[in-house]
């Protein structure tokens, strides 16, 4: 086998209209030959996005997800188009939080908080 003196080929992806929203998403090959639409022009730091949903791109043009905790500070990365689609419900991405926000709205429901007293009700702070 002999050396390319060629670039490699980069994978047919495209551009498509999302269902959902008719707004467009990339459709990019993965390392699993299969296929994954994300969020075009956007390329978030990776350590803002949680490792399930950091997409890399290889120098192949394919993507993979990237669950290296903590990334690199200066890595980018891609997402999903359906975490950023107005049409489809934000999925449960920090499942903790979503309990603790569940029950901080039982708490409120069944702790009618008093309220704050008044300017002249204040204990003296000198």
């Amino acid at each position: 086998m002999g050396v390319l003196d060629e670039k490699p080929r980069r994978l047919g992806g495209g551009q498509n209209r999302c269902r959902h929203c008719g707004l467009s998403q990339d459709r990019v090959a993965t390392l699993e030959q299969d296929w994954v639409l994300l969020e075009p022009d956007m390329h978030p730091l990776a350590h803002t996005v949680p490792a399930e949903h950091r997409w890399i791109e290889l120098s192949d043009g394919r993507v993979t997800v990237y669950g290296v905790c903590p990334p690199d500070q200066f890595q980018r990365c891609r997402i999903e188009h359906r975490l950023a689609c107005p049409a489809q419900p934000l999925p449960d991405l920090w499942p903790w939080l979503t309990a603790l926000r569940g029950e901080n709205a039982r708490q409120v429901e069944r702790d009618e908080p008093e309220p704050p007293p008044l300017p002249e009700q204040w204990p003296d702070a000198g």
